[in-house]
């Protein structure tokens, strides 16, 4: 089944509340942010608070956390 996400630049944003990891990412709060629109989940980059967000599906988001949370993807962060 095709899920037909909306185009990001469409969605109205002004009542979503973004969530900011409480890892310090380095940057002096420079991270990713991740928020809930109805069925979507959103990732966005706090240092582009205007900027489109990611649109994801809850079962696309699932496999990113788990892979995560198995390891899959410590390479890139430098953690293997």
């Amino acid at each position: 089944m095709t899920v037909h996400k909306p185009d990001p630049s469409t969605l109205d944003l002004s009542d979503v509340e973004w969530q900011v990891p409480t890892f310090d990412s380095g940057g002096g709060g420079n991270c990713m942010r991740f928020a809930l629109k109805g069925q979507w989940i959103l990732v966005g980059d706090t240092e582009d608070p205007d900027g489109a967000p990611l649109v994801f599906t809850r079962q696309e988001f699932e496999a990113a956390i788990l892979g995560a949370k198995a390891g899959e993807f410590d390479h890139l962060a430098g953690l293997a």
